[in-house]
């Protein structure tokens, strides 16, 4: 998307109001996809979110604290899609002790959730009722996830960080058409809960493009948080979200289903972000960090990749090359839905899962000549017999596609890969009265309820659980040296959109930038392979269709955004060029590519 910081001032006066105004824009930033140079870079979905971490590198800080300043604007011109509300999964590589750190980020049950929280006279309730409820609330990660990668790693201040987005809230940014139709999307449910119309439907409808929209309150609550970290949560912030989860406040005279949620102040007040190792696999020499359970997205891109390893790319020439990715995606992802949940709660398997032995096993199931059958069994992860599955395949979930990603290094070698999300586009459309932020609707990730077979306990509701994401930061060296860092949004296609991004830019040898504009597949362990339009139509979908490949068109799959090191200490930061509006690429000391 493409919005701005407004710098309006006080010459304006009253002029601007709560949402939008018609005052056209100070100040328009160019979209740029691509970017090099050196001394630190960050990409995003936006371009006042891009400028707000670049503000943070000038002044010295590094790329944690340009991470959470980008992530903290991205609550303000990406509300739909992330925020303060929401959560998320952190990576960064440090320098100074060349590792891979990770932050557990993601949203939490309340304690008094059970298993059938989704099940009403022993069935599931609509899952649209879910989608916009207090039932869907989760205990928000992102504060904590902020403050803490700021304490342990970061350079400048909490408040100083904070900074730019308070700024970007108060004089506002330019409503683009992605905006608008957001909101539009969103118009019929955002209008049931008067706090949410009264910030996204100023006077009503959608606002304009070109009109500036502020958010003085969510300002308010970022002064807030700068000033006291994520203790704002043990107090009257907190206790606004616990209320509002627990009782949302809908307009008078809505028919719409609108249920209550679990959520309490203790829930809230005593989220943890939890470090974790990260999950780890080895690609074409090449060491791939990603994120491990409670996340999806680290042990399946790892295990999809192993089995990739296992064939020469060369040798298969590059339809060959397509059809193992989307096999291998095929399979990960039916161990992905079979074994993966938060490990507080399920024995998850991830060495095994992330193991070559395994790989192998797996790989058997993959003839070269033909597209294998839909949804595929999980693998035996007890060792079994060769090609021996374990049970029938389990259920994928339904995961949201609102998510964000960024990425950002400095001109110390660190780099961060940060995917942060409220679930759906709108989250659960209720806004906090006046905090000027909307609940995510997280908690429905869980599986609603267990097939017969078992499959799918492992992401079942629980007290205290984290649902099941596939959200995939990843960050990958060369030789102990960053090499990639990429991760997009868009639920379960976050998975494949990253593995055909790293198997684009290792196997198939296409630079970043075009790997990022090429079109999209994603094999989910479905009967039909989703792809975008301009896939369709192309040799290569007919030759994978005379394989038996069947393809579903999509209109877009990811908005991803990455980075790649090059030499001399040179930095290429790479964005969208088109989906979802377009991101934005910015480095330092710009130089030439």
């Amino acid at each position: 998307m493409s919005r701005v910081t407004i710098r309006i001032g006080a010459v304006l006066g009253a002029a601007v109001l709560v949402g939008t105004g018609a005052v056209p824009a100070a100040a328009q930033a160019d979209r740029d996809p691509v970017a090099v140079g050196r001394g630190g870079a960050v990409a995003t979905v936006d371009p006042a979110a891009t400028e707000a971490g670049l503000e943070v590198l000038r002044r010295g800080g590094n790329a944690v604290d340009a991470a959470v300043a980008a992530a903290a604007a991205l609550g303000v011109t990406e509300p739909y899609s992330g925020g303060f509300g929401g959560g998320g999964y952190f990576l960064y590589y440090s320098p100074a002790d060349d590792r891979v750190y990770t932050l557990d980020g993601r949203e939490t049950a309340p304690a008094a959730m059970q298993e059938d929280a989704f099940l009403e006279d022993g069935e599931p309730i609509p899952f649209a009722e879910a989608v916009t409820s207090g039932l869907s609330v989760g205990a928000p990660g992102a504060p904590a996830t902020w403050e803490r990668a700021i304490e342990e790693w970061g350079r400048t201040p909490l408040n100083r960080v904070m900074r730019p987005a308070i700024e970007l809230a108060e004089d506002g940014f330019t409503v683009d058409e992605t905006f608008r139709s957001q909101t539009e999307q969103n118009a019929d449910r955002f209008a049931d809960f008067p706090d949410t119309a009264d910030l996204f439907l100023p006077g009503g409808a959608p606002p304009e493009p070109g009109t500036v929209f502020r958010n003085p309150d969510l300002a308010d609550t970022y002064r807030a948080f700068a000033a006291e970290g994520a203790d704002v949560l043990a107090g009257e912030i907190g206790a606004d979200i616990a209320a509002t989860a627990a009782e949302p406040p809908v307009a008078p005279g809505t028919d719409r289903v609108v249920r209550p949620g679990l959520l309490t102040a203790d829930d809230v007040a005593g989220y943890t972000v939890e470090e974790r190792d990260p999950a780890h696999s080895d690609f074409r020499g090449l060491d791939v960090y990603g994120m491990a359970p409670s996340s999806s997205g680290g042990s399946t891109v790892g295990e999809a990749l192993n089995i990739i390893e296992r064939y020469d790319p060369e040798e298969l020439g590059d339809t060959g090359t397509r059809h193992v990715m989307l096999e291998a995606a095929r399979l990960a992802f039916a161990d992905r839905n079979a074994y993966v949940g938060d490990p507080a709660y399920a024995d998850v398997p991830l060495d095994t899962l992330l193991s070559d032995d395994f790989a192998a096993q797996r790989a058997c199931h993959i003839d070269l000549d033909k597209a294998g059958e839909s949804p595929a069994a999980p693998g035996d992860v007890a060792g079994g017999d060769g090609c021996a599955a374990a049970g029938p395949p389990a259920g994928a979930g339904q995961e949201g596609p609102s998510t964000t990603h960024l990425v950002t290094a400095d001109r110390w070698g660190g780099v961060v890969s940060y995917t942060m999300s409220i679930e759906q586009t709108g989250g659960s459309g209720i806004t906090v009265p006046g905090r000027g932020f909307l609940l995510n609707n997280e908690l429905t990730d869980f599986e609603f309820e267990v097939a017969e077979s078992g499959a799918g306990a492992a992401n079942l509701p629980a007290p205290n659980k984290r649902p099941r994401s596939s959200m995939a930061p990843t960050i990958v060296l060369r030789d102990g040296e960053p090499y990639l860092a990429v991760g997009s949004p868009g639920g379960a296609t976050i998975i494949t959109t990253v593995l055909q991004l790293l198997v684009d830019r290792v196997d198939r040898g296409l630079t970043l930038p075009e790997a990022m504009a090429e079109p999209r597949v994603s094999q989910r362990n479905g009967a039909a392979t989703d792809a975008e339009p301009a896939f369709l139509g192309t040799p290569a979908e007919a030759e994978l269709t005379e394989m038996g490949h069947a393809f579903a068109e999509v209109p877009e799959i990811g908005a991803a955004v990455g980075l790649e090191v090059l030499d001399r200490g040179r930095i290429q930061a790479v964005a969208e060029p088109d989906r979802r509006g377009g991101g934005h690429a910015a480095v330092l000391h710009p130089g030439r590519r």
